[in-house]
């Protein structure tokens, strides 16, 4: 039997990708998603990944879904921290609500569920946790301090725990993606999608399945001496 493998936000766009690709690597995939469930019963449908609802920014329902997970699939041996929101604003008009819902969804939420499996990986000897950051959490953006801020985050919480996890080999890294091919991306004005895709080196929007490849090498057993790294996945748009 294949490892388990969690993939928060993982019903659509680069999570879907990501759940697509373990699968086919033999690991034994769940999706958590937070709101939709259309598209969860789809996805599950389409591909057979159990999807389970849970809102990752609530300490006490992440603690309740992974039980739920690990008493119904296995332990998780293999954490994706992919789900995100943007509530985008400029400083001067952003709301406090705004604000806390991007830093809580994007950020707590790796605390949150790291928090509920690292006790089981340290008593097993072995995990995998990879968190999806971003290049706006490298470079900035603007309108986008809370995403941003958050991401950024992400990028400082991988390191620290890959120190705490290394000697129980438990590897911890990041992926900062760039502008990826998503609903998302594809909900900018055309206008401004043209000016970003001008400025990536390659010519191209990112996919999801070149996210999904970075983290089948950051997860695969062999990949025991990676931990701390932060992989810029973005056509050469910041080098960083």
């Amino acid at each position: 039997m294949g490892r388990v493998a969690l993939v928060t936000g993982g019903t659509r766009g680069i999570g879907e990708a990501i759940c697509v690709a373990l699968q086919g690597a033999g690991y034994r995939v769940v999706a958590n998603y937070g709101g939709n469930d259309a598209a969860a019963q789809e996805f599950s449908a389409r591909t057979g990944v159990p999807a389970y609802k849970f809102d990752v920014s609530d300490f006490d329902a992440v603690a309740a879904g992974i039980t739920q997970i690990e008493r119904e699939v296995g332990a998780v041996e293999v954490l994706v921290n992919n789900a995100g929101i943007t509530r985008d604003s400029t400083m001067h008009k952003m709301s406090y609500q705004q604000w806390e819902q991007v830093i809580h969804t994007n950020l707590t939420s790796c605390f949150n569920t790291c928090r509920a499996v690292i006790d089981g990986m340290r008593e097993r000897g072995f995990g995998r946790i990879v968190n999806i950051g971003s290049i706006n959490g490298q470079a900035g953006q603007y309108g986008q301090v809370n995403y941003a801020a958050a991401k950024s985050g992400i990028h400082g919480f991988t390191k620290a725990l890959a120190q705490e996890g290394a000697a129980k080999g438990i590897t911890v890294n990041a992926i900062a993606p760039g502008y990826v091919d998503t609903d998302m991306v594809r909900a900018v004005p055309p206008q401004v999608l043209e000016k970003i895709i001008a400025r990536i080196p390659v010519g191209r929007l990112g996919k999801p399945e070149d996210i999904a490849r970075t983290v089948l090498f950051l997860v695969a057993d062999e990949a025991g001496f990676i931990t701390g790294s932060t992989v810029s996945v973005n056509g050469g748009q910041h080098m960083y």
